[in-house]
C-alpha cells in the first residue's frame, strides 16, 4: 500500500492523475448506462447499443491509462511504439466487448461477475501492452507479487459491484460505472507502483513512435470521442423520453373514458378531451392549476349534480370527503338522464387520477332489464295462477270420471260392461298422470319444488314402486325381476315420494317398451363420491332401446324417440325430462345406455344417507276390519254436485251417515248444531271457502271446549302451498282429487279412530 500511495504521489503528476481518473469514472460510467439500455432494447438496437457500450468502455480504459502514463516521472523522454499502442487499444474493446455480450445475453448475477472478470482482465492485458509499447529510458522491473494482487483486487471489485449492483434505477448503474472505474485505478496504479525503471540504460528510439506531444493529441480526441458518444445516449434518451410521453399521451387521450391528474395540491394537471366531453358544463372552464374544489363549485353553479339540487353544500362536503379515501368509486347522477361512474386512485407521490366514464346507457340498460324482469315476473305469476286454476279445473271433473269408475266396478257388471270400465279407468289414470307430471314441471321450474328429509325403508319403498308395474308386465308375458342387494336393504333419509316417483317413470317406461323378454330393477351400492356413499338403481330391459343420437335428447321435454313411438305406445315426454331434474336436487344424477333392438339400461345414481330405523313401527291394517259397530258420522262440504255424488257413491261401500253441504258458511252451522266423526272439506267454495271454514271450526272447538274433530282438505288444489295453506288453517291431511276410492276409505275410517285413540290416552 505505501508503494502504491508513494506512485501516486511522487512518480505522477497530481494533474494528469485527476484527469484520468475523471474520465475514468465518465467513461466507464457512460458504458454502463449504455448495456443498461442495451438489455431494454430488442432486436438490431439491443445488438448496435452493446457495441457503442463496448467502445465506450475501449476508450475510457485507454484514455485513463494513457493520460495516467503521462502524469508518469520516467526520468526522460516517452515514445510510444505505434503498432503496440493500437494493439493494446483494441485488446480493451475486445475484452470488454465480449464482456457485455456475456453480460447481455447470459443473464444472472455469475455471469454478471464473469462479464466483469473478462473486461478486467482483458484491461490488464491492454496495461501490461500499453506499458511494454512504451519506449523508456531504462529497463522496467515488475514485482509480481503486487502486480498479482493489484489484478485479483481490481477482479474482485469489478465482479462483486457486477453481480449486486444491478436493476433499472440510474443510480444503481452509476454505483456499478464507479466501481468499475475504481476498478481500473487500482489495476492502473497498482501495476506502476510494482514497476521500478533501471537507469542507464541504452533506449532505442528508431523505432516507429509517437511522441509525448502526438499522444497527447490522440488521448484528446478519444475523451472528445467519449463526451460525444454520453452526449448522444443522453440526447437519445431524451428523444425516447419526449417519444414515450407523446404516446402516453395520443393514449390518454384516445381512452374511451374521461382522465384526469390532480398534483398533490388537488390542482389539475392534465386531462384529456374526453375528461371535458362527459362534463359538459366544465368543457370550457377547465384550466391548468384549477382546484379539484373550484372545479366542482363550477358544476354546482352550472346546476350539473341532480343530487345535489337543494343542499349544495352538505352535497360538496360529501363529495370532498368521498374524494380524501385512497380509491373510491361512486355513481353520479348529473344534468338531465345522464350518469357517470367516477374514480378517484391515489398515486404515490400524493396526486389523484380521476376516471369519469359515461354509464348512461348501462344504466337504460338496466332499468330495461329490470322492467323485463317484473315483467317476466308477472307473466311468471300469471302462469303459476294459470297452473293453479287449470289444476283445479281439470282435476275436478276427472275426480268425478275416476270416482264413478271405480264406484262402479264394485257393482255387478258384464264381460262387455267391466271391459268399457277398464278403458275409462286406464285412461282416467293417464290425464292423472300427464296433470301430475305438467304441474311437477311448472314447480321445478319455479324452483317451488321442495325435497324432504325423513327417514324410509329403501327396501320397502322399492318393492312398492316396482309392484305397481309388475301386473302389466305379467300381462305382457315379461319376465320381471327385482333385486335388492342387503347392503342396501336398510333405512335411509330422503324424500321417498320423489325417489318413487323417478323408479315408477322407469319401470313404467321399460314395461311399455319391451315386447318380449324381462325387466329387471336392481338396487345396489354405488360408487363412492367425495368420501359420501351412494345408491345405484339400475332399470334393464330387452326393448326396442335408442340410438346414440335420440340418447342426447332423450331427457328433453316433450321428446321420444320419434313420432312412431309417441303413436304407439302414447306418453307425453315429460316423465325422463322430471327424473333427471328430480335426480339432480337429490343431488345424483340420471344417464342410460342403449342401441336400437338390444334394450336399455337406466342407472340412477344418489347419495346414500343411512338413518335408523324408527323405534315402533304402526303396523298398516285396513280400518274396516276394526270391528267397531257404531257408525260413523261424516260431514262433506264441497261446491261441486258430481263431487258429491263420488264420495256418496264411494262411502256408501261402508256403514257411515254422510251429512252432505254445498259451502264453507253450512258447513260452519253443521258443525255447531251436530256432532261429527270426520269432516271432509273442499278448499275453494263460495260464500265460505274451506280455509276459513276449518279456521272457524277450530276456533268453535277451542271457545266451547270441544274434542278436535279430523278434518281432509278434499280438493283439486294440489301445489305444495296448497297443502301448506291446508296445514296452517287447521287440516289433518289433504287429499288432492282425482283421490283414490281404497285410499279416502282408509282415511275416513282410520283418522276418527286414531284421534279417539290420542284423547283416551
Amino acid at each position: 500500500m505505501d508503494r502504491i500511495l508513494y506512485c501516486i504521489a511522487f512518480q505522477h503528476d497530481w494533474r494528469w492523475t485527476l484527469a484520468a481518473g475523471l474520465i475514468c469514472v465518465f467513461g466507464v460510467g457512460t458504458a454502463y448506462q449504455l448495456l443498461g439500455r442495451a438489455r431494454e432494447a430488442v432486436g438490431p438496437r439491443r445488438r448496435n447499443t452493446a457495441l457503442l457500450a463496448a467502445f465506450t468502455g475501449g476508450l475510457a480504459v485507454f484514455s485513463t491509462h494513457f493520460l495516467a502514463m503521462q502524469g508518469y516521472d520516467a526520468g526522460g523522454e516517452v515514445r510510444y511504439a505505434v503498432w503496440s499502442t493500437i494493439s493494446s487499444f483494441f485488446m480493451a474493446f475486445a475484452s470488454i466487448g465480449l464482456a457485455c455480450m456475456v453480460a447481455l445475453y447470459r443473464p444472472g448475477p455469475v455471469y454478471r461477475a464473469l462479464g466483469a472478470a473478462l473486461a478486467i482482465s482483458g484491461v490488464a492485458a491492454m496495461h501490461f501492452l500499453g506499458v511494454a509499447a512504451m519506449q523508456l529510458p531504462g529497463l522496467i522491473l515488475w514485482s509480481p507479487d503486487l502486480v498479482g494482487a493489484s489484478i485479483a483486487a481490481a477482479i474482485a471489485l469489478a465482479a462483486g459491484s457486477a453481480a449486486f449492483l444491478h436493476g433499472r434505477p440510474a443510480w444503481l448503474r452509476f454505483a456499478a460505472g464507479a466501481c468499475g472505474a475504481i476498478s481500473v485505478v487500482i489495476l492502473h496504479f497498482g501495476s506502476m507502483s510494482a514497476m521500478t525503471l533501471e537507469p542507464h540504460f541504452a533506449v532505442d528510439n528508431t523505432a516507429w513512435s509517437l511522441s509525448g506531444g502526438i499522444m497527447i493529441s490522440v488521448i484528446a480526441a478519444m475523451v472528445l470521442g467519449i463526451a460525444s458518444i454520453a452526449g448522444a445516449a443522453v440526447w437519445m434518451w431524451w428523444l425516447s423520453r419526449a417519444s414515450a410521453l407523446g404516446q402516453l399521451r395520443q393514449a390518454i387521450e384516445a381512452m374511451p373514458d374521461g382522465l384526469a391528474f390532480y398534483d398533490a395540491n388537488d390542482r389539475l394537471v392534465l386531462w384529456n378531451t374526453r375528461y371535458a366531453e362527459v362534463n359538459p358544463g366544465l368543457a370550457t372552464t377547465l384550466q391548468k392549476g384549477m382546484t379539484f374544489r373550484e372545479i366542482v363549485q363550477i358544476g354546482l353553479d352550472e346546476g350539473l349534480y341532480a343530487n345535489a339540487l337543494g343542499r349544495e353544500d352538505a352535497w360538496i362536503a360529501e363529495r370532498m370527503a368521498t374524494r380524501a379515501a385512497l380509491s373510491t368509486t361512486m355513481e353520479q347522477h348529473i344534468s338531465g338522464d345522464n350518469w357517470l361512474r367516477v374514480s378517484d386512485r391515489r398515486t404515490v407521490a400524493g396526486g389523484t387520477v380521476t376516471i369519469c366514464t359515461d354509464i348512461t346507457e348501462l344504466k337504460r340498460d338496466a332499468r330495461a332489464l329490470s322492467d323485463a324482469r317484473d315483467a317476466a315476473e308477472q307473466a311468471n305469476g300469471a302462469k303459476s295462477q294459470f297452473l293453479a286454476n287449470m289444476s283445479h279445473e281439470i282435476r275436478t271433473p276427472l275426480n268425478g270420471v275416476i270416482g264413478v269408475a271405480q264406484a262402479l266396478a264394485n257393482t255387478d257388471l258384464s264381460a262387455q260392461q267391466r271391459e268399457m270400465l277398464d278403458l275409462i279407468q286406464s285412461s282416467g289414470q293417464t290425464l292423472q298422470v300427464l296433470l301430475s307430471d305438467i304441474l311437477d314441471l311448472a314447480r321445478v321450474e319455479s324452483g317451488r319444488l321442495e325435497l324432504s328429509e325423513e327417514a324410509f325403508d329403501l327396501g320397502r319403498a322399492v318393492r312398492e314402486a316396482a309392484q305397481l308395474y309388475e301386473t302389466s308386465a305379467r300381462e305382457k308375458g315379461l319376465q320381471f325381476f327385482v333385486e335388492i342387494d342387503p347392503e342396501v336393504d336398510c333405512w335411509v333419509a330422503g324424500d321417498v315420494v320423489r325417489l318413487k316417483q323417478i323408479l315408477t317413470n322407469l319401470v313404467s317406461n321399460s314395461v311399455k317398451f319391451t315386447g318380449e323378454g324381462f325387466v329387471c330393477l336392481t338396487a345396489a351400492p354405488g360408487p363412492v363420491r367425495a368420501g359420501q356413499p351412494t345408491l345405484r338403481f339400475s332399470i334393464e330391459d330387452t326393448g326396442i332401446g335408442f340410438d346414440s343420437e335420440t340418447r342426447t335428447r332423450l331427457f328433453s321435454r316433450f321428446e321420444q324417440a320419434d313420432g312412431a313411438i309417441t303413436r304407439k305406445f302414447g306418453g307425453s315426454g315429460l316423465g325422463l325430462a322430471i327424473s333427471r331434474q328430480l335426480a339432480e336436487m337429490m343431488g345424483g344424477e340420471l344417464d342410460c345406455e342403449s342401441e336400437p333392438g338390444g334394450g336399455s339400461s337406466f342407472m340412477l345414481t344418489i347419495p346414500m344417507h343411512k338413518a335408523e330405523a324408527p323405534a315402533t313401527v304402526a303396523a298398516s291394517g285396513s280400518a274396516l276390519a276394526a270391528g267397531d259397530d257404531r257408525r260413523l258420522r261424516v260431514l262433506l262440504a264441497d261446491d261441486h254436485p258430481v263431487n258429491r255424488k263420488v264420495v256418496e257413491m264411494i262411502l256408501a261401500q261402508a256403514d257411515i251417515d254422510l251429512t252432505s253441504v254445498e259451502d264453507g258458511s253450512l258447513a260452519l252451522n253443521a258443525v255447531r248444531d251436530g256432532d261429527y266423526d270426520l269432516i271432509l272439506m273442499d278448499m275453494q267454495m263460495p260464500v265460505m271457502d274451506g280455509l276459513t271454514a276449518t279456521r272457524e271450526i277450530r276456533l268453535h272447538e277451542a271457545a266451547m271446549g270441544l274434542p278436535r274433530t279430523p278434518v281432509i282438505m278434499l280438493t283439486a288444489n294440489a301445489l305444495p302451498e296448497h297443502i301448506a295453506s291446508a296445514e296452517g288453517a287447521g287440516a289433518d291431511r289433504h287429499l288432492a282429487k282425482p283421490f283414490d276410492a281404497g285410499e279416502l276409505l282408509e282415511l275416513v275410517i282410520s283418522l276418527p279412530r286414531a284421534a279417539q285413540a290420542a284423547i283416551a290416552a
